[in-house]
């Protein structure tokens, strides 16, 4: 019995279990709105612009849910790495022209968002 108690966590691993588990819920969120539905490219961007505007509230704590150094170090990492990604549907049109085309965005997405000028005159 005292060889599982060494094994028990303690309050501050298990807030930083807690903590996961919001920052995961955005990624599970998504998973699960991709998976459950027949998804478009035109809600590629939508989806990571939240999940990007999530990480960013998590990282600034302008949330309810106030992180540890290391978590957010490593949503800071996650938020690079989503843009890394992110980057690259700029060198697909695909992207772009799906946006535009789509109903509920067109151009107004873009513009709404606050997209660069330039960018939106490319499109």
């Amino acid at each position: 019995s005292n060889n599982l108690r060494n094994l028990e966590l303690s309050a501050e691993e298990w807030k930083i279990l807690e903590e996961i588990q919001e920052v995961l819920r955005i990624l599970k969120d998504a998973t699960l709105f991709f998976s459950g539905n027949e998804p478009t490219l035109a809600e590629v961007i939508p989806a990571m612009d939240n999940i990007d505007s999530a990480f960013t509230d998590f990282i600034i704590e302008d949330t309810e849910i106030h992180l540890s150094d290391i978590i957010k170090s490593s949503v800071t990492i996650a938020k690079q790495t989503l843009n890394k990604y992110y980057d690259l549907t700029d060198a697909s049109e695909v992207y772009r022209i799906s946006m535009i085309l789509h109903p509920e965005h067109k151009f107004d997405y873009f513009k709404k968002h606050g997209w660069p000028e330039d960018w939106i005159d490319d499109a």
